[in-house]
Formats: structure tokens, C-alpha cells, sequence
């Protein structure tokens, strides 16, 4: 019986002590309303968020254009070579492989021709020739692999530091919101609103900035290993090509 009157008398007070807090908490919940109401720390962490949101974007335009034009480049490149290799014009194959520089393999594959091309009058035996034309193509593949993961590393440090900087922002919105309960001398909603807000708005962007990033990092870093992959492969049956053409077995 008591239990019940307990009920009754707080469902009948529910309404207005719910219209109190909402009167004092009466917080805009646009864009411009809670810049407004963020301290200076918590602004400041919303720039820095918002600087490496922009970074990210720029690395995945930039990465983006750099892999299609290397994915386009080499689909026309590897038949051409294939073609000038099989009637033995290495020079025709150079020049093809330079007419195509955004292409990954076109980049391995002119460091090997050349270095075989400038060995080939030599009076060097033919195993050394086929191991400097190997350490050209290493070398290459080394070179166009830091090329391909230009950017990638500053994608991780976002994607993992993203969530902390906005945690960082949440810790000081939360200190904000209990310096207005001590200054206001009240527990309602109007003396935390401003802290609490900007506590969820710092961890809702940071969390926004730091996925699409991890995201990024790992579609790219897929694709940088299957151009490696490529890039062996192209680098391998090259070396044998030249060892049948020097007539030298490994």
C-alpha cells in the first residue's frame, strides 16, 4: 500500500519536474548552437579533429588517383613489354615502359632493362650481369613500395589517435559540466547542458574521423600488397627472361 501511494504521488509530479529540467536545460542542438556553448579547450580539440578529418581526405584523393592511374597504366603496359620482350627489342620495350611512368610495373621493369641493356656490351660474365640487373629490380621494388605506401602511416596515426583526442574532449566537457553544478549551486539539467554537450559532441567527432581513416588504412594497404605481389611476379619472370636470353641457368 505504501509502495503504491509512493507511485502515484511521483507519476503525478513526473510532468512538471520534467518541464523544470528541460526549462533549465534548454540547450540548441544545431551545429552553430553548440560551437557556441563549447569552451575554448573543447574548440580547440574540435579543430584538431577536424584537421586530421581533412589530412585523411587528402591522402584518400591522393592515393586513390595515384592506385587507378597505376591499375590503368599497367593493364596497357604488361601486354606492350610482353610483346616487345618475345621479339627481343629491349630498347622498344624501355621506351614503352617510359611512356608509361605511372605505372608500378613499368617502374620495376625499366630499372631491370636498363641495368641488363648497360651490362650487355660488357665483358662481364653472364651470372654477374643477371645479378646486377636483380639488384636493380630489388631496388626498384623497394623505391615504388615507399612511393605506394606514401600517406598510409599518417591514416593509422589517425585512426588511432582520432579516439583519444575526442576522449580528451570529453574528459574536459564532463569537468566543465561539474564546474557548472559547483557555480550554479544546482544539480538540474541547465547547470550540466553545456559540459555534457560538449563531452558527446568531441566523442561523436572524434569516433567520425577515426573510422573512416582505420578504413582507408586498410583497403590501401590491401591494395599496396597485391601491386607488390605484381611487382615480384613481374620482377621473377623477368629474370628469366634475361636468363634465357644470356643462356645462363640459376
Amino acid at each position: 500500500m505504501l509502495v503504491a501511494n509512493v507511485a502515484t504521488l511521483t507519476l503525478s509530479h513526473v510532468p512538471g519536474f520534467a518541464l523544470l529540467i528541460f526549462q533549465e536545460g534548454a540547450v540548441g542542438w544545431d551545429p552553430v548552437s553548440l560551437w557556441k556553448q563549447m569552451g575554448v579547450m573543447a574548440k580547440i580539440v574540435v579543430v584538431i579533429l577536424f584537421i586530421m578529418s581533412g589530412w585523411s581526405i587528402g591522402v584518400l584523393i591522393d592515393r586513390w588517383m595515384a592506385f587507378s592511374a597505376a591499375r590503368k597504366q599497367s593493364r596497357a603496359f604488361a601486354p606492350a613489354v610482353a610483346g616487345a620482350l618475345r621479339e627481343g627489342k629491349i630498347e622498344e620495350a624501355i621506351r614503352v615502359a617510359e611512356r608509361n611512368k605511372k605505372s608500378h610495373l613499368a617502374k620495376v621493369v625499366t630499372a631491370g632493362l636498363q641495368e641488363f641493356k648497360a651490362h650487355s656490351d660488357s665483358a662481364e660474365i653472364p651470372g654477374e650481369q643477371i645479378e646486377a640487373s636483380k639488384r636493380a629490380l630489388e631496388r626498384a621494388e623497394a623505391i615504388v613500395h615507399a612511393e605506394l605506401k606514401r600517406g598510409l602511416g599518417g591514416l593509422a596515426t589517425i585512426g588511432s589517435t582520432a579516439p583519444f583526442v575526442g576522449l580528451f574532449g570529453t574528459v574536459v566537457g564532463i569537468i566543465n559540466a561539474f564546474k557548472g553544478i559547483e557555480s550554479q549551486k544546482a544539480t538540474g539539467l541547465g547547470a550540466v547542458a553545456g559540459g555534457i554537450s560538449e563531452a558527446l559532441v568531441t566523442t561523436a567527432i572524434g569516433l567520425f574521423v577515426a573510422i573512416p581513416a582505420v578504413m582507408m588504412f586498410n583497403y590501401f594497404t590491401g591494395r599496396v600488397e597485391s601491386f607488390d605481389v605484381e611487382m615480384d611476379n613481374s620482377s621473377s619472370e623477368l629474370i628469366d627472361y634475361f636468363l634465357k636470353k644470356r643462356g645462363v641457368r640459376r
